[in-house]
């Protein structure tokens, strides 16, 4: 039988799902209103949505004209389009123009409503977000509604209302959302008592709440008492010292001329407060992969406050996660020229995107350019870059950051595993196995659960022929941390072929390929196994397909075809 192009068959099955919902009844009516080149231009449009490729979806879909009166999924889908693509002017017209129609619908009502509020229209923005509530019951539209309300109430009725909509939604009181409601209002009411609820229901609470120390800080940055905003910046980065936004707002408060930040925010803004509701529903759409909705809420978001760049950020990251690369770099590129610790987080990622890109790019040129423009990098963005040159084989210059590194921070750091680890790395690949032993097992004893620096250690040791019993004892540890781990499963199976064990090890070996099904050594491991335990038939298959593989090094190529010729006398 004749193959099919994967990208024909993945169309082919698109086509098949998108006319499985288009029920027969619209079919009828579309068919009797336009021809055939609109029914092509309605399908491109809904698979170009499908795809996230709004630009098209966008142009294939405003050509049909009225087709919203027959076919509901048409609005909903071109409204997705025109908010997706930031148009939102024309998407503001357009749900007006469904609502004439008496099209109702909770997009609709949600675009009218966050139009009014940019606009300063908060009548009209309360009665299309209670409209929007009313078709898409949840406790993020139910609070969005509270807030059209928070203007002509008091402080005491805001929390009242906040604290109702958690028992309506039988939330435990006092839960992380409605904390977090509880502070901006206090905020936007600019309450006495403001410092104390940043303090009690943020600062001193297990949950990471590291972003709203950046709210804290901003209340005074806008009073304009720095001293107090960098104070509490300061505070905070020695909890949370990796966080991009802390970083950022630290080294802008440092400036003299700074008068506005990259992230500009005022509670007492009710459309700025709106916009970060749309930033935590979006954040949770995309830890749950649902990247497509998270973009169109940070849309919204940055509709409302087009002055914070972590929207930006947020919405680059979906777009790389959904390998929409171009797309992703030119946001990446906008968020790159805000500088300080925002334009070394996107010069990371453009420089992966140029490797994902292009395997011959110059991302490490790139890389190195960057990283010598800056100034003062702080320890996180050091450990970056080396842990960047590792991965480009520069382990040299690797260990001469890890070592720079390592002079300016002490063992109790809860940097020091990572960095003594990346260094032992560096070095094992240069072939200074003492060095990096040394620093392997001081990372270990600095932080003992570490799955993979146990399997790293462990398995360098059996490759060695050294530590044997030991090595399988931490790698039954590993296992324990890190269950369900292909690559920690495979050194386990190998630990017991070496102590040969050989049952044993193709016990595990099996469930490590049947985890990782296209890693060449691990299919060899496991072709081995087969071999010791008389299934040479079964072992030639296994290192067959590894040859196959296109990943196999050259030297696990040679290796492989001695095999396959002399059986297992040649493997040393």
């Amino acid at each position: 039988m004749k193959k099919i192009k994967k990208s024909h068959f993945s169309f082919i099955i698109q086509i098949i799902f998108f006319i499985s919902i288009f029920n027969s009844i619209y079919a009828k009516n579309f068919e009797k209103n336009y021809d055939a080149n609109s029914f092509s231009n309605y399908f491109s449009g809904i698979l170009s949505l499908n795809e996230k490729k709004y630009e098209n979806s966008y142009k294939y879909l405003k050509t049909l004209k009225g087709l919203e009166k027959k076919h509901f999924r048409f609005s909903t889908a071109y409204q997705e389009s025109l908010i997706s693509l930031d148009r939102f002017d024309e998407a503001f017209s357009y749900a007006k123009k469904l609502e004439k129609q008496k099209i109702d619908a909770y997009e609709t009502n949600l675009i009218i409503g966050v139009y009014y509020l940019k606009n300063n229209k908060f009548e009209l923005a309360k009665k299309y977000f209670k409209k929007y509530n009313k078709l898409n019951a949840g406790v993020f539209s139910e609070y969005l509604n509270n807030w059209l309300l928070f203007p002509e109430i008091s402080i005491q009725d805001a929390i009242k209302i906040t604290r109702n909509t958690s028992k309506k939604f039988n939330l435990k009181s006092g839960n992380q959302l409605e904390k977090i409601q509880n502070v901006f209002i206090h905020c936007y009411f600019d309450s006495p008592n403001t410092e104390n609820i940043f303090k009690n229901t943020i600062i001193n609470d297990n949950e990471d709440y590291s972003r709203y120390y950046f709210f804290h800080s901003n209340y005074y940055f806008i009073k304009n008492d720095i001293l107090k905003a960098k104070k509490i910046i300061n505070s905070a980065l020695k909890l949370h010292p990796e966080k991009v936004i802390l970083n950022q707002m630290h080294e802008e408060l440092k400036s003299k001329n700074k008068t506005k930040l990259s992230n500009q925010f005022n509670c007492e803004n009710l459309s700025n407060v709106v916009a970060e509701i749309f930033y935590i529903i979006s954040n949770i759409l995309s830890s749950q992969q649902s990247y497509s909705n998270s973009n169109l809420y940070l849309n919204l978001a940055t509709y409302l406050n087009p002055n914070f760049i972590s929207y930006d950020a947020l919405k680059a990251e979906n777009f790389f996660e959904t390998k929409n690369y171009k797309k992703a770099k030119k946001i990446y590129q906008y968020v790159k020229s805000k500088e300080y610790a925002y334009g070394w987080y996107a010069s990371k990622i453009i420089a992966s995107i140029q490797d994902i890109q292009n395997k011959k790019s110059n991302s490490l040129k790139f890389l190195q350019n960057e990283f010598k423009e800056m100034r003062n990098p702080n320890v996180y963005q050091t450990l970056d870059y080396a842990n960047f040159l590792k991965n480009k084989k520069k382990y040299k210059e690797a260990i001469s950051y890890y070592s720079t590194i390592l002079d300016l921070i002490s063992k109790k750091d809860k940097l020091y595993p990572e960095v003594t680890q990346g260094r032992g790395e560096a070095f094992e690949r240069l072939g200074e196995w003492e060095k990096a032993e040394k620093d392997l097992l001081s990372s270990l004893e600095s932080s003992p659960d570490q799955a993979y620096v146990i399997n790293y250690l462990a398995y360098t040791w059996i490759e060695k022929g050294i530590n044997l019993d030991k090595s399988l004892e931490m790698l039954k540890k590993a296992n324990q941390l890190k269950e369900n781990d292909g690559y920690i499963i495979d050194s386990l199976g190998w630990a017991f072929f070496k102590l040969k064990r050989y049952k044993e090890a193709k016990d595990y070996l099996q469930l490590a390929v049947s985890r990782m099904p296209s890693d060449p050594v691990i299919n060899d491991h496991y072709g081995d196994s087969l071999w010791m335990n008389n299934q040479s038939l079964q072992a030639r298959y296994y290192w067959k397909y590894v040859l196959n593989l296109e990943k196999t090094e050259p030297e696990l190529k040679e290796l492989i075809k001695k095999k396959l010729t002399n059986g297992l006398k040649f493997d040393s």
